[in-house]
């Protein structure tokens, strides 16, 4: 049935302009980050590493919660549309799976995202003039946490718009969620606020800096979050009339 679901998920996105997003959006903070770092390589020394804080700080509370919030908004508005949502509800399908099967389906995307960045990232390196060797381990673990927790970040997207029509409305939501990860971390709780989760993941340009001992603390926390709004969302969408 999941599996069934999940087709259908991917028939909906087929030709499909969120995929403009995906393509544009991670672009533009590796411009802005490469162009930062270049401004100030006096200080800026780390060369890969501090081109990577550059890139993140863009990338993970401004460009990467705004494509999430569309993502999950867009996924949602077609269930809005045409009262699509009448005709799943009555279907025999489990709630828990209908959630399931589109938090998979966005969790994908941001998976692909955070690949399309790791790869903007080292082309960037390169034209900036970096010459040592790119820390690949360090980047994919840093995209995977970061996927990670930008599957926490989907799960509540999702969850808002169950409820929220609009299609702008939660991408509003999700980029001031962004902006509570920024502020959050500065304060020292970026592993445990939701919205900070991805940047945290990501190692971006934080007071904090996740050691290896602590990736497994992180993904008990991320996944804690996604069966908790999970669970939730799935009661929802058995007892609401939507």
């Amino acid at each position: 049935m999941l599996l069934r679901l999940l087709k259908s998920e991917r028939m909906k996105l087929k030709r499909s302009p969120v995929w403009i997003a995906f393509l544009i959006m991670p672009i533009i903070p590796a411009l802005l980050g490469s162009l930062n770092y270049m401004g100030n390589s006096e200080i800026l020394t780390s060369e890969w590493y501090s081109l990577w804080t550059q890139h993140t700080l863009f990338t993970c509370y401004f460009f990467l919660p705004i494509m999430i919030g569309v993502y999950c908004s867009y996924i949602m508005r077609i269930e809005h549309n045409n009262n699509n949502w009448n005709k799943i509800l009555t279907t025999p399908v489990s709630k828990p799976m209908i959630f399931i099967s589109k938090l998979i389906t966005v969790s994908r995307m941001i998976l692909i995202s955070e690949i399309w960045i790791a790869i903007l990232f080292l082309i960037s390196g390169y034209a900036v003039g970096i010459s040592s060797a790119p820390p690949y381990q360090s980047v994919i673990i840093w995209c995977l946490l970061g996927a990670l927790g930008g599957i926490v970040m989907a799960s509540i997207q999702l969850f808002f718009s169950i409820y929220i029509k609009s299609f702008a409305l939660p991408v509003g939501i999700a980029f001031a969620g962004g902006l509570s990860g920024l502020v959050f971390l500065a304060k020292g709780f970026g592993h445990v606020w939701p919205y900070s989760l991805m940047a945290y993941g990501m190692n971006s340009n934080s007071p904090q800096q996740m050691i290896s001992s602590e990736y497994a603390q992180f993904a008990v926390i991320c996944v804690a979050y996604i069966l908790i709004v999970t669970i939730i969302s799935s009661i929802v969408l058995s007892k609401k009339d939507i």
